[in-house]
């Protein structure tokens, strides 16, 4: 199917959070704290107050009222404590963009500063063991003895790989229009992953009851996990709608959104392998060192995916969090996932090359017949599918595995692997559908993020039905819609979709009406193992002279369950494809140690991919029949794309050039030092 939102945006007729219109609307424009950590000493709000348009300065003065349980990133104005630099100390409110943003620059803010601390490593002693990782595995598993395996290995490896601060940064700033009514019900326009979360959040925050609170968020431009959880410009526009009497909009920057709305935590790993003569793993152990600011903890579930790619009689994973004077991280695409299988794929190709065995068939040798930490059967599993069609696809048969050989005038030329993973959940969900003029509509508060999720649910519905698609209407992005959860964690369609086949189904039955809750239904799913799988291919130029990385060819093969619909799963592939290789050569948010906050803050510095970088990039998948998973036999398909990306890259360079960067990004200077 084409997109059915397609035309109102490329037309610009869709409308985002801060384009709503509202009758004597005023803007607020956040002030940002100049210090790590300290305390904010003085607010002086009078030059701001005395500037053309100036409603009301909020700050820590006079905080506003707020539940004393608020998420701390979220209690705005409530303490003195500064927690990181760019947190928000105060905010201006006026009557155009432009006066609100110079009387902010006008306020005086003076601090008591302290000492700060913003620098991860693995012998920080603050380290220790958080009780969970997201969203609520044990932090640490094992059986078996992973010295005594290493110890009777024929071939072992002991390597660390460091992944940087990364940014979400979807074209959609964050940005949120708050109205209060005469009745005192609040609606927040907001660039939410979800609208009945948002819901929840903010209602929480201000101490309200849900339902006199509505967030609407029908076309989103992007999030990658950034707007998954509520963020701090929509709690501030609804306070200061509440302090002026007046509907609020505010429109973060480019720069302001590299501060409050998250980041993937940078990451140190450490990865043990051992393997026998033939290839067959003795012992994985692989360790995370993360980061989490001193106000929540988030500890990300780094070393989570080591749990379930191959079998090893010993096997252990641990996660180690240290709480610094930094902003909290959060989601960002593939959480877990995608630095961790980065670490585990790139030291699966290092044990190949020691072993003298080809990458592929290592990783098929090591395919478990249970998922590997937990014992239980896999619902399907079809990585072995997955590298056997990518290799054939790929011509890996022609490869010479020798590395640092092939060469095309300056041009050093690899090729590499790796493999991916990304579990296949599903939450409870609510719908209805009902007969309308003869044709149907279908509600679902489930969010379109830019992946094409009307367009999916409309293809769901009408073949529940049995009628052509264009006999259905989806709406959607709604509080006051039937609850559904976030659009994310690669959930959002299985969940979404569930409720809409069951109210389909119950519509059927009654002729006007259908109703559906999936909450007892997935309480009573198998005890499975629910996973994608996916296999990365990658060919790279490396420049002997510049060091420059070409990418002229990815390959990804995919088991995903059935998929809905051909055209939104490759879109969604290759986009995830394409992000992967930002991360493995570009992207990067610098920490300034000595004053705090990041150095990188906005696109002229944080670089990501262009179309000129990706030329040739290919998504394919098999046909993949699971009927454990829900009543589409789909899995998710917005996060394996992006996984295995940067280790199939990053085994492509050393293929190419002999050098191991285990550094990410792999960019010019780092393989120019020492020079070929």
């Amino acid at each position: 199917m084409n997109r059915i939102e397609g035309r109102v945006k490329v037309t610009g007729l869709a409308t985002y959070a801060a384009e709503y219109p509202a009758e004597g609307v005023t803007y607020a424009y956040p002030v940002q704290s100049h210090i790590a950590k300290g305390r904010v000493k003085r607010v002086d709000s009078g030059p701001a107050l005395e500037m053309p348009g100036v409603l009301a300065v909020l700050s820590c003065e006079d905080p506003p009222d707020l539940a004393e349980d608020a998420d701390p990133e979220l209690a705005l104005f409530q303490r003195r404590e500064v927690a990181y630099r760019g947190q928000l100390v105060a905010a201006v409110v006026a009557d155009t963009y432009e006066n609100a943003r110079a009387a902010a620059a006008a306020l005086r803010v003076d601090y008591d500063p302290d000492d700060h601390d913003v620098r991860l490593h693995p012998e920080h002693p603050g380290l220790y063991r958080p009780e969970v990782v997201n969203p609520n595995f044990p932090s640490d598993t094992g059986h078996g003895d992973v010295e005594e395996g290493l110890a009777a290995a024929a071939t072992t490896v002991d390597v660390t790989y460091e992944t940087p601060v990364l940014h979400n940064n979807p074209m959609e700033p964050h940005a949120a229009l708050a109205l209060w009514d005469a009745e005192g019900r609040l609606l927040v326009y907001d660039t939410a992953q979800g609208s009945s979360t948002s819901r929840d959040m903010i209602a929480k925050t201000l101490d309200l009851p849900p339902d006199r609170v509505r967030v609407v968020a029908r076309h989103v431009g992007g999030g990658f996990g950034s707007k998954g959880t509520t963020r701090p410009q929509a709690v501030l526009a609804a306070i200061a709608a509440r302090e002026v009497g007046r509907p609020v909009k505010i429109v973060l920057t480019r720069q302001q959104m590299f501060d409050v709305t998250g980041y993937r935590t940078p990451t140190i790993q450490r990865v043990r392998l051992g393997a026998d003569a033939e290839g067959r793993l003795t012992a994985l152990e692989h360790v995370a060192y993360e980061q989490s600011s001193t106000l929540v903890e988030f500890a990300e579930q780094t070393a989570t995916p080591s749990r379930v790619m191959y079998g090893t009689p010993a096997l252990r994973t641990a996660h180690r969090l240290v709480r610094l004077d930094v902003a909290t991280p959060s989601w960002m695409r593939a959480p877990g996932e995608c630095p961790g299988m980065y670490a585990l794929e790139s030291a699966m190709d290092e044990l190949a090359y020691a072993a003298g065995l080809d990458p592929v068939e290592l990783r098929v040798i090591n395919d478990p017949e249970t998922e590997p930490d937990s014992g239980l059967p896999f619902s399907s599993r079809n990585l072995v599918g997955c590298l056997r069609e990518g290799a054939h696809r790929f011509g890996w048969e022609h490869r010479d595995p020798e590395p640092g050989i092939r060469r095309e005038g300056e041009w050093l030329v690899g090729t590499g692997v790796a493999a991916s993973t990304y579990p296949a959940r599903r939450l409870p969900c609510k719908a209805v559908a009902t007969v309308r003029d003869g044709d149907f509509l279908v509600q679902v508060a489930a969010a379109d993020i830019g992946t094409g999720a009307r367009t999916a649910l409309t293809r769901i519905a009408a073949g529940a039905l049995g009628v052509a698609p264009e006999r259905v209407h989806v709406e959607l992005g709604d509080s006051d819609l039937p609850d559904a959860p976030v659009a994310g964690g690669s959930m959002g369609t299985a969940s979404w979709g569930s409720a809409v086949v069951r109210a389909c189904e119950e519509l059927r039955r009654d002729g006007k009406e259908g109703r559906a809750d999936t909450r007892e239904e997935i309480k009573g799913d198998a005890r499975l193992a629910r996973h994608a799988f996916g296999a990365q291919f990658a060919e790279v130029r490396v420049s002997s002279v510049t060091g420059e990385v070409r990418v002229p060819r990815l390959l990804g093969v995919f088991a995903a369950g059935h998929i809905v619909d051909a055209k939104l799963a490759r879109s969604q592939f290759i986009g995830g494809m394409t992000m992967g290789l930002g991360m493995a050569l570009m992207e990067e948010t610098l920490t300034d140690e000595e004053f705090g906050g990041f150095l990188h803050r906005d696109l002229a510095q944080y670089h990501v991919p262009a179309c000129a970088d990706v030329p040739d990039v290919e998504a394919v998948w098999l046909d993949e029949q699971d009927g454990e998973l829900n009543p589409m036999g789909s899995k998710g398909i917005g996060e394996i794309g992006i996984v295995g990306t940067a280790a199939a890259i990053g085994n492509a360079v050393h293929h190419a050039t002999g050098r191991r960067i285990r550094e990410l990004p792999i960019t010019p200077a780092k393989i120019l030092l020492p020079r070929f």
